[in-house]
């Protein structure tokens, strides 16, 4: 028995596999935003008592969390200080003295505050040189007055973060020495073990976020995991990351950075797994839920990573799977500013009290709302019945806060509500996607979370977008995402050589060493061989740039001077690709060398069905009016979506409903149910689905 759980704004989901009959079952609960755990055991017996399993069939829990995503974004991590190198006390406000992409335009637009004020950030007198070398010996004195201090000031975490730690990090390793002796009570995070590579600003943000949330997380996860003990007995607990693979509570109590965004990265990574069976290697994922909305890209079936993202304004130097999230959940607010002009959103009427509709005490009129309003929702079948809405409290928080100021009908305000939110989406897709030089015509749409599917059909066409998924359990699929997600642990290492004064055996040590880090981490976990796999990159520039870019490398135990051109040639590939050019004459650079250690999980298998005939009437549950832009109120055919058979078409204009999502199929759209279940969506008849792949990882 596996469960994954994702933990959002408004709801947390769970998905269940039984390995030994292959049955899946998913189900939402309220997300408990006071108490994270309340909500995660109330999922855990609602899920087990849908599928009728006893509680000692649960051995393995994959959760994405958010506690740290929350704790940033809110300013509720712990009180932390840093301990940094005579002369960089000021580096978190210097960083690279550029204005937030955001608001570029924007002469009032700042970056976020530091997480530790200048008063608990410390100097430590000590300095190590460009190659490793000690110019200064540490001065423990200075090092234990900085400790003494901290503790004085009250904090709970401390960072370190000395220069050039990445190439000799024994003066980190003395002061950790110091503070467990002088400060035991204290959570440390060393920038040489989080994130051990050049680049001084972004290495020491690092340190500092996951020291600012080790003790957040390190307690949510004792207090989760001494609830599972006494409930469940021993349980498995993995904890998904933002690179798209889980590592063990254990070992997320003093990572905490690398569980921010975990929720997204999972719904990436299912995005992945479903392009595997549909046939599709290029998509644009889009979760939306309560409260955001992420942005996914998967190119060549592989989900596009990077080791220079930011959470919540802040670098990180770590690798993420490269998502972008806006504020536009089914939960986000529709209001008006002082210059009479419509928005939606970022604010979100999240969980408690959420939208007007939920009857939980909102008053202020949300993208659900208006949903319900124009009749794609059933307010007797949200949740599958299980949460009625209350469409009177819908109408009436449009037509007080949006139609009468605006001079609109209600429809009409409701209709503005979603046109805007659509066209916030579609920005947001358009700069992780078109704005790279990709062109979205060759990616298909795959759309999830509870509100994805309503709007995925209209973001597709305003995109030019020739072909929609909306997978099975879309409302859930993050947390499917995460049963799928195998363990993964990486590793990187500067080294920082010319490719002329490189030597190929210098090349191939470093891989090798961190390639046995991670074997010796795998094993400890107890992963058989058999089911451990490792990956190869290098970060390569040209001479004199300033940035790098990953250029994947085959494992090899022989490497020669043709290895490193052979490298160098798929970079300058890339390079071409990427940015429309290559300068194959100039010198490159190998920065950093990486390597990921990978634990394969058992797969998942979903049942492909046989083609089940073209008429999809034994699905027909109803006809009601909804509301189309251009159109007006329709007449429209509701279809349950679990009585659809592999094979059948349904013509648009349709809703196809489930018990936590509804799919909108527009006037002049399609939908063809495929093996797998998957509704695909295209204009102009019904779509033929795409050859799936043999494969069922």
């Amino acid at each position: 028995m596996r469960i994954g759980i994702d933990v959002g704004g408004t709801f947390t989901d769970l998905v269940l596999v039984d390995d030994r009959s292959g049955r899946i079952w998913m189900t939402k609960v309220p997300t408990t935003p006071k108490a994270l755990a309340d909500g995660v055991l109330a999922g855990i017996e609602k899920v087990l008592a849908l599928a009728g399993r006893p509680a000692r069939a649960l051995r393995y829990l994959v959760h994405g969390t958010t506690i740290g995503t929350n704790a940033l974004i809110e300013r509720k991590g712990a009180r932390t200080g840093l301990l940094t190198t005579e002369g960089f006390r000021d580096i978190l406000e210097i960083g690279r003295i550029q204005r937030p992409k955001e608001g570029l335009y924007d002469l009032f637009v700042d970056n976020p505050p530091p997480l530790v004020p200048r008063h608990l950030r410390r100097e430590v007198r000590e300095r190590v040189g460009s190659q490793g070398e000690v110019v200064t010996p540490l001065d423990e004195a200075t090092a234990r007055a900085a400790v003494e201090t901290l503790k004085a000031e009250g904090v709970e975490a401390v960072a370190v973060s000395l220069l050039f730690s990445f190439l000799n990090p024994a003066h980190e390793q003395r002061v950790r020495e110091l503070c467990r002796a002088l400060f035991p009570e204290a959570s440390l995070s060393l920038s040489s073990e989080v994130a051990p590579e050049f680049r001084e600003y972004e290495r020491t943000s690092t340190a500092v976020l996951n020291a600012y949330l080790q003790p957040v997380v390190e307690r949510y996860l004792a207090q989760l995991l001494e609830r599972l003990a006494a409930k469940y007995g021993e349980v498995d607990l993995r904890i998904m990351q933002a690179n798209g693979g889980t590592i063990t509570a254990e070992a997320a109590r003093t990572a905490a950075v690398k569980t921010v965004n975990s929720g997204p990265a999972g719904g990436v990574m299912a995005g992945a797994w479903i392009g595997r069976l549909t046939g599709d290697r290029k998509l644009i994922t889009v979760d939306m839920g309560g409260t955001s909305f992420d942005i996914g890209v998967i190119e060549g079936g592989i989900p596009t990573v990077t080791s220079d993202g930011k959470f919540a304004g802040y670098p990180v130097k770590i690798p993420i799977i490269d998502i972008d999230t806006i504020g536009a959940g089914g939960g986000s607010i529709a209001w008006i500013d002082k210059g009479g002009v419509l928005n939606v959103g970022p604010q979100s009427a999240g969980a408690d009290p959420g939208p007007a509709c939920y009857g939980l005490g909102g008053s202020e009129p949300t993208v659900t709302d208006a949903n319900l309003v124009l009749g794609r929702v059933d307010p007797a079948y949200f949740l599958g019945g299980e949460m009625p809405l209350d469409p009177e409290l819908a109408r009436r928080a449009i037509r007080t806060l949006v139609a009468k100021p605006l001079g609109l009908s209600l429809e009409e305000a409701a209709a503005g509500i979603i046109r805007l939110v659509n066209a916030n989406m579609v920005k947001g897709i358009g700069v992780n996607s078109i704005e790279r030089g990709l062109d979205v015509r060759e990616f298909a749409l795959i759309a999830f979370g509870g509100a994805g599917p309503l709007h995925a059909a209209e973001l597709a066409r305003e995109l030019a977008i020739r072909r929609v998924v909306v997978p099975p359990y879309p409302a859930a699929l993050s947390a499917f995402g995460l049963l799928v997600s195998d363990t993964r642990h990486d590793y990187v290492r500067t080294i920082a050589r010319r490719q002329s004064e490189l030597q190929p055996a210098d090349l191939l040590a470093a891989f090798l060493a961190l390639e046995e880090a991670g074997r010796a981490q795998l094993a400890r976990e107890r992963v058989p061989p058999a089911l451990q796999r490792y990956a190869w990159s290098t970060d390569l520039r040209y001479e004199g740039q300033s940035y790098e870019l990953a250029t994947p490398v085959e494992r090899t135990r022989r490497m020669g001077r043709g290895t490193i051109e052979r490298i160098v040639a798929r970079f300058n590939a890339l390079h071409q690709q990427v940015y429309a050019y290559s300068s194959v004459d100039e010198e490159t650079e190998f920065i950093n060398v990486r390597a990921a250690a990978i634990g394969r999980v058992p797969p998942v298998r979903l049942p492909r069905g046989r083609p089940g005939g073209a008429s999809p009437g034994r699905a027909l549950k109803a006809r009601r009016p909804v509301y189309f832009a251009g159109t007006g109120f329709v007449p429209t055919t509701v279809y349950e979506r679990d009585r659809l058979a592999p094979g059948q078409g349904v013509p648009g204009p349709a809703l196809i409903e489930e018990p936590a999502s509804v799919t909108v199929v527009p006037p002049g759209w399609g939908a063809l149910v495929d093996p797998y279940r998957n509704l695909v969506l295209a204009l102009r008849g019904r779509p033929r689905p795409r050859q799936a792949a043999r494969s069922r990882r």
